[in-house]
């Protein structure tokens, strides 16, 4: 049984939610399942976990890295749809910095994979440079973008339909 906090409905769908920024040399690291758009790492918090620990979780089980948090960057009120049903999703997004440059690449591409329902997805992770967001790549949730690229030390609130 997974004690994720992701509910499940008729009509609807609600997921608890975090992702880790990690940028490196003017590039982020995000994740991109095959056959979609990129996307920031991270995972649904899982019951009487903080935020932080499934952070640090999602990092190990995903790419198998050793990260810090540095400090809370953004919360996001996201809706889209799952499927065929309407999703509310509460993100927290977390400043992050690797542990130990060696656990991973440090530049290209490089897979991995998650499980979400007892289901396999593979991931391709790559560095991705600034740059490539302001020029448009689409990173969801784009409504988060110009405030990675704006960087202030302010926490961010936004909404994403």
């Amino acid at each position: 049984m997974s004690r994720d906090i992701l509910f499940k409905t008729d009509d609807f769908i609600f997921s608890y939610r975090v992702g880790g920024l990690l940028i490196r040399n003017d590039k982020i690291l995000l994740q991109k399942p095959r056959n979609d758009y990129h996307s920031i790492i991270g995972g649904h918090v899982s019951c009487f976990e903080t935020t932080a620990e499934t952070l640090k979780r999602e990092f190990e089980e995903e790419i198998h890295a050793e990260i810090g948090i540095d400090r809370l960057f953004a919360v996001g009120e996201i809706f889209f749809h799952w499927g065929q049903k309407p999703c509310h999703q509460i993100c927290m997004y977390y400043k992050v910095h690797l542990m130990n440059e060696q656990d991973i690449p440090l530049d290209g591409i490089f897979h991995g994979y998650d499980v979400l329902d007892h289901e396999r997805i593979d991931l391709d992770f790559c560095w991705v440079p600034l740059e490539r967001l302001k020029n448009g790549l689409k990173v969801y949730p784009l409504e988060l973008i110009p405030h990675i690229l704006n960087d202030s030390n302010e926490i961010v609130h936004f909404i994403s339909k």
